[in-house]
């Protein structure tokens, strides 16, 4: 978790979710956070755990996302030594790990099955087992989970299971995304801003113009306030004015002219294309130059005209006259080439 991160904001809804949060936090029972990618789900267990009786236990964090299905019950709750292959000697679990404070579970989702069937005995009676042993160890954990799924779809679904599920929803906490919260965009962006300009040394701090901060409004946020402390410090270094308001935002750090273009999709099966296959034309693809001729066509609508029949004349050749072809090469439904074929009167 990154501890250098605060909650920052001043909306009623991203308030009210703290403020449940903070409800919680004395309570010895397991809290559900719910939100998308970004808006926060590992700043409010910390607050969960910080604010508990727990607060001087230890904290840890497991992804449960990061590991591959075969290590996720091994590093849920041990194994030991001999119990698998590779398991050369005996390793605690996070839920020893974690013993006398809290297991924040991320992306709790992802849990297969089987590993949900043994978490719901470990929250139900405080008892793991450790892979490869015969005795169960008791352990003191508070769980706080978090996901960006809808569980009870997930468990009408048959993909996670409905006990579990009633077992952690003591208290659920829902973070709102960053664009139903547009009044706490301003404050984030102002707080990530002051703390680059701090760590690039600026004497003072600038601020954003009107315009740039219009930008950081109208934009949706699909990656909610980390992409927005992202776009906001990449904004700050690459300005390297602390005189002057920034005005400069880039949403997209891919963004280039020379972007790598995508490979062409392979044919069904990964065969080579066909022979006589044609891929639709991109942008700058070579066309045929526009011939103007201002004795020959004065008019600026038949000139247009001429050179789209140029155009079609062109793919056409290109595809033997071959129409579906050419339709396909052109980005043209079948219908629309040949009414733009008759139109320019270029029907065999």
């Amino acid at each position: 978790m990154d501890r250098n991160t605060q909650l920052v904001g001043q909306s009623s809804s991203f308030l009210d979710a703290v403020e449940r949060a903070s409800r919680a936090a004395p309570l010895d029972r397991p809290v559900l956070v719910i939100g998308e990618r970004g808006t926060g789900k590992e700043l409010i267990a910390e607050r969960l755990h910080h604010l508990s009786s727990r607060w001087d236990g230890p904290l840890v964090t497991m992804n449960c996302a990061a590991l591959p299905e075969t290590l996720i019950e091994a590093e849920l709750f041990g194994h030991e030594a001999g119990s698998f292959t590779g398991a050369s000697k005996s390793r605690v679990g996070r839920f020893e790990e974690a013993d006398g404070g809290t297991l924040f579970l991320d992306e709790l989702a992802t849990l297969s099955m089987a590993a949900q069937e043994r978490l719901l005995r470990a929250v139900e009676y405080g008892e793991v087992t450790r892979i490869g042993a015969s005795k169960p160890l008791t352990v003191d954990v508070r769980i706080v989970a978090a996901t960006n799924e809808h569980l009870p779809r997930l468990a009408d679904e048959g993909r996670f299971r409905a006990d579990l599920l009633d077992r952690l929803s003591f208290e659920v906490v829902t973070l709102p995304p960053l664009r139903n919260r547009s009044s706490d965009i301003p404050i984030l962006a102002d707080h990530f801003g002051r703390r680059m300009g701090l760590e690039l040394d600026w004497e003072s701090w600038p601020g954003f113009s009107a315009g740039a901060m219009n930008r950081l409004l109208e934009y949706r946020w699909p990656g909610n306030v980390r992409e927005l402390r992202n776009v906001v410090e990449r904004a700050v270094y690459r300005w390297g004015d602390a005189a002057a308001p920034i005005d400069r935002i880039q949403f997209d750090p891919f963004e280039s002219p020379w972007r790598p273009l995508p490979a062409p999709a392979p044919a069904a099966g990964g065969a080579e294309p066909p022979a006589g296959a044609v891929e639709i034309l991109p942008p700058d693809a070579a066309l045929p130059a526009p011939q103007w001729d201002p004795a020959a066509c004065a008019d600026f609508r038949l000139a247009v005209a001429e050179y789209e029949k140029a155009i079609l004349a062109a793919a056409l050749e290109k595809c033997r006259w071959n129409q579906r072809q050419a339709a396909t090469a052109l980005a043209l439904t079948y219908d629309q080439l040949r009414h733009a074929m008759k139109r320019h009167q270029l029907m065999a």
